[in-house]
């Protein structure tokens, strides 16, 4: 991996490590879609007006029904199942649930784009460690009664998702400026949810919403949806769209850290055991290996 390539995949990993630690806290004050609209609205102001200076918007609208497939499995499923799942589940475990997102990543890799440098031994070798840590972490935690196996189900969905969409696009719309996908990705997503959030948004307010809600809300926006985006589709280009996905590993370190020193969220026996396989899976699936034949 280069320089660059590494700069991007540790800024998108702590990018995209942040937003279930700042659900997490702002599910205390609103509804699911009033977090996940106010994400996209910020996003979109955010992205938009350099979209328009950049001549993106154009492009995108003639790609338009891949960027609508975009903005449905990239945003508007994951994004409310991961935010629905939090309010059963640690932000932590969250963050690691998602790292199953490069096991699926890798399979599409296989199947769909027939990229053999996948089945490289110490590739393989990488994914099932870090998987097995995942499942390691879900049956030890559940078995102790920490787990809601609905809301894991949930963060598995939003996976597969995860793992889908970024591959589709740079498959089918690579040619389409990143910043113009995602600017109309948020702004149909905003249309999406703005009937259920404005429906919810007077009782919220009226309740009196935390100001680390409010923070939370903006940062979701700013930096964990118009930021992370950009970034990430950069990683893409560097490293490739399957292996760009192995930053959800860097996520799950993120996610755990901040909800155990910030929310008081419980170090488990599942979590002690599982991520360091995370991590482990993490190093060898990371690394590019060429494959005979």
């Amino acid at each position: 991996m280069s320089r660059k390539g590494l700069f991007l995949f540790i800024a998108a990993g702590v990018a995209w490590g942040l937003p279930y630690f700042f659900i997490r806290i702002a599910v205390e004050d609103f509804s699911t879609p009033t977090i996940i609209f106010a994400r996209v609205v910020v996003g979109a102001a955010v992205l938009l007006p350099l979209a328009i200076r950049r001549n993106a918007i154009r492009p995108a609208l003639k790609a338009w029904p891949w960027v609508l497939a975009f903005a449905f499995i990239e945003m508007v499923g994951p994004w409310w199942l991961i935010t629905e799942a939090e309010r059963s589940i640690t932000s932590g475990l969250a963050g690691l649930l998602v790292a199953t997102v490069p096991f699926f990543a890798i399979l599409l890799a296989l199947v769909w784009l027939k990229d053999r440098s996948v089945l490289h031994p110490k590739t393989i070798l990488g994914l099932v460690i870090g998987f097995a840590g995942v499942v390691l972490l879900v049956g030890i935690d559940s078995f102790a009664g920490h787990i809601d196996p609905v809301a894991v189900l949930m963060m598995i969905g939003a996976s597969i998702g995860y793992a889908i969409a970024p591959m589709m696009v740079s498959q089918k719309a690579g040619e389409v400026p990143t910043i113009g996908v995602i600017s109309l990705s948020m702004v149909i997503v905003s249309i999406v949810y703005a009937p259920f959030a404005l429906a919810n948004l007077p009782a919220e307010i009226a309740a009196g919403p935390s100001t680390e809600s409010w923070i939370s809300l903006v940062v979701l926006g700013v930096v964990c949806s118009a930021l992370a985006f950009v970034i990430f589709f950069a990683l893409i280009e560097q490293i490739g769209s399957a292996r760009a996905t192995l930053i959800t590993y860097l996520n799950t370190a993120v996610a755990i850290v901040l909800g155990i020193l910030f929310l008081a969220e419980p170090l488990t026996t599942g979590i002690l055991i599982g991520f360091p396989m995370v991590l482990i899976g993490s190093y060898f699936a990371s690394k590019k290996h060429a494959v005979k034949g």
